[in-house]
């Protein structure tokens, strides 16, 4: 585990080293978050009108979701899209080769090799947006502490998921479509699902479990999630967490390299 850590450590300080190089990007990085985070904001204040509330939701409420939701498109941002992403370029130009030959576990290096900083603007607008409707809630302290893990689990859910779409790549090598319908389906947890009519909640709660990455760790943060969801939450992840694994090693039985 320490060795993996180094490794990280080495991974990401040179990936940071390297984008620092173009530090102006910063600056337009936080433009674009802010001004997505103004659009979504917008979006979710036209059901707010004349008094409604979306789903049972109050607007407080509502922003701990948003805020949640931004934060995972953060993370995104900075691992997901361009770590994952890439399998597919890997898998093209015969470079996975290379990382197979590797002394460390390929999905390991396929996951964490590129860090990217410019995400971690939309992380920091989320904890705002998190911290400020809490303060309207008047959440306590440790409200906070309670609901990262239930996030954590939903970034958990949200990687294996990415990670096996890269995989399907072995096969179908021109896969990005596949990708962007996730990152479209993950959109849908701005909103509370409970807003959705009944038969997206299925969808989005057992088909794509969009409900795990955004409405359980905001009502976990809120007080009101029941033991039975974030048991299944756990559950969840550590079962794709596996399933990416098992996955991944059934389809590099699949790959013939770029020189066989």
């Amino acid at each position: 585990m320490l060795r993996y850590l180094r490794i990280l450590w080495l991974f990401w300080s040179t990936s940071i080293a390297a984008e620092m190089e173009y530090r102006a990007n910063f600056f337009f990085a936080s433009l674009s978050s802010l001004g997505g985070l103004g659009s979504a904001l917008f979006g979710l204040s036209l059901f707010y009108q004349q008094g409604h509330r979306l789903g049972g939701w109050s607007w407080p409420e509502a922003l701990i979701v948003l805020g949640v939701f931004t934060i995972l498109q953060g993370v995104s941002a900075s691992l997901f899209n361009v770590n994952l992403n890439r399998i597919v370029q890997q898998v093209q130009e015969g470079t996975l080769d290379f990382v197979l030959l590797k002394p460390i576990s390929s999905q390991f290096w396929l996951s964490a090799r590129v860090f990217s900083p410019w995400g971690l603007t939309d992380v920091g607008f989320g904890l705002l947006l998190i911290l400020h409707a809490g303060i309207q809630l008047g959440l306590p302290g440790w409200a906070y502490a309670v609901g990262l893990l239930p996030l954590l689990l939903g970034l958990i859910i949200l990687y294996s998921l990415w990670f096996m779409l890269g995989a399907t790549s072995i096969w179908f090598v021109k896969i990005y479509n596949v990708t962007e319908v996730l990152r479209g389906l993950v959109e849908a947890g701005r909103f509370p699902i409970v807003a959705y009519p009944v038969a997206y909640r299925v969808f989005f709660t057992f088909v794509v479990p969009v409900a795990f990455l955004t409405t359980i760790p905001a009502e976990t943060l809120l007080g009101r999630a029941q033991w039975p969801w974030l048991l299944g939450s756990a559950l969840l992840a550590a079962g794709l967490l596996w399933g990416s694994h098992l996955f991944w090693r059934f389809a590099l039985r699949f790959y013939t390299s770029a020189s066989s």
